[in-house]
């Protein structure tokens, strides 16, 4: 049989599913390698376009380790072009777990009755905001179960109520969302609540294994989870995020399931997605999947690198999950946002120190990185990186198309960069302790020697200084 996806290709249309698995799969087993096809692709990657289908599955296709190098470096040079060397830092807020869904993968399935069911009522999530800004957070994901009681209205109120809270010269300054799939007016409501973006993972692209590991509840219905973010969209959030969850099926079709639901977007809406993430399943209470998909750690590195080459212009999002080995490795390909500081225990962030130890049956999966945010800023600034806390894109509105406008060319870098630096040294002068002030304010120095304009680096000089001396949020 020749494999034609002119033949199979579903039309792209609002609110429609888009997935054919058939059109997926037909890539993956055709897509041709070479070494002059890989080095082809990898260079119209490096020219800042996103590729199709065809040449991500010849990425995915090229197993040769002379070639997946290949593949990792470009991933390194795109990234540097697009976003330099900032890493943005946030952390996950967990607001409830009650959950309607039995979802062989997560610990908080309706079924498992041995998790402890809490929802932070006002005063706990006061508590935990200020015990956040304390650290020195600007970013926050608010993350809640699948519930009637976490409906739009009460997103919304959390959001607000997120945005009140200052303590010190502590504030959130994004408020991002991983939640339920709404309809319209329910993304107006929290659209009106002045979120970030709004996150929806798929889980897996794979119909039959969606069926298989989302028993019952809600979640169940694959299509109206698929068009979720396309009702976003019409409601007028055009800032959103998917993601996978890498394990559940084989990796090479859920690349390419992003893949195609970031064609999916820039077809309807003429925008990417703002972010995608790829968690690995890690431990939950009462997990219960088939394993034969779990995803190793060469394959992971792989389509980190793949994922960075295909969608140059958004953002990749690596988080807690993995250790903090992994992380340092896998940052280099591409990524550029991990979370700092995490601790997805209901109401962890505001416990005393000695009774710190994180409560399984409080979690909703097992964290491998337990650094302070501090650590990683630290170990971040040692590496050359920037920790950025910056919020100006979302703000300044280069949000959905506007914000292709100005990454997809890379001029991103041109406000990231200084907006990074200036957040940095609001971190330094705030909560770093001596020897991260020292390390991180030798850092900014090198970053700023490294500004070829003379007027423009003597304006961001100037901004620092005011900084110092006290001012707040100031950015490009």
């Amino acid at each position: 049989m020749i494999f034609r996806p002119e033949k199979l290709k579903i039309k792209d249309q609002r609110m429609k599913p888009f997935i054919d698995s058939d059109e997926l799969w037909g890539y993956i087993n055709n897509a041709a390698v070479s070494k002059e096809r890989v080095r082809e692709v990898i260079a119209k990657s490096l020219d800042k376009n996103r590729l199709t289908l065809e040449e991500t599955a010849v990425l995915i296709n090229a197993t040769d380790p002379e070639l997946i190098e290949e593949i990792k470096q470009g991933a390194r040079t795109l990234k540097e072009k697009v976003y330099g060397q900032r890493i943005v830092l946030f952390a996950p807020l967990y607001i409830g777990n009650l959950c309607t869904n039995n979802c062989a993968y997560c610990g908080f399935k309706v079924s498992n009755k041995q998790v402890k069911r809490v929802t932070l009522n006002q005063e706990d999530l006061v508590a935990q905001v200020k015990a956040l800004e304390d650290s020195g957070q600007k970013r926050l994901i608010l993350v809640f179960g699948e519930h009637p009681k976490y409906n739009a209205d009460f997103i919304a109120e959390s959001v607000r109520t997120v945005y009140s809270v200052k303590s010190g010269p502590g504030e959130i300054r994004r408020v991002n969302i991983n939640a339920a799939p709404m309809d319209i007016d329910g993304f107006r409501t929290v659209k009106d609540a002045k979120i970030g973006t709004y996150q929806i993972f798929q889980e897996t692209y794979h119909q039959e294994t969606y069926a298989q590991v989302h028993m019952s509840g809600l979640k169940r219905n694959y299509d109206w989870r698929l068009t979720a973010l396309d009702r976003a969209q019409e409601a007028g959030i055009d800032d959103v995020g998917i993601g996978a969850l890498f394990g559940l099926y084989d990796w090479r079709f859920e690349v390419l399931g992003l893949v195609r639901h970031t064609n999916h977007f820039e077809a309807v809406y003429n925008v990417g997605p703002h972010t995608i993430s790829f968690p690995r399943i890690q431990y939950a209470s009462e997990l219960n999947i088939n394993k034969s998909h779990m995803v190793s750690d060469a394959e992971f590195t792989r389509l980190v690198a793949i994922l960075r080459l295909a969608v140059p212009y958004t953002g990749l999002i690596l988080t807690a999950r993995e250790t903090a080995a992994i992380r340092n490795e896998i940052m280099q390909f591409g990524v550029s946002q991990i979370d700092g500081g995490t601790n997805i225990e209901m109401g962890g962030y505001s416990k005393k120190k000695e009774n710190a130890d994180q409560d399984i049956d409080l979690e909703q999966f097992q964290i491998n990185d337990n650094r302070t945010l501090n650590e990683i800023m630290d170990e971040l600034i040692e590496q050359k990186y920037i920790p950025s806390f910056c919020t100006a894109c979302y703000r300044l509105g280069r949000t959905g198309e506007h914000f292709m406008e100005f990454s997809v060319p890379g001029f991103i870098k041109r406000f990231c960069q200084p907006n990074a630096l200036m957040t940095l040294v609001e971190y330094l002068v705030d909560y770093a302790p001596q020897d991260t002030k020292e390390k991180g304010f030798q850092l900014v120095q090198e970053k700023l020697d490294e500004i070829e304009d003379i007027t423009f680096r003597n304006q961001l000089i100037q901004k620092i200084e005011q900084i110092k001396a006290g001012s707040r949020d100031l950015y490009y």
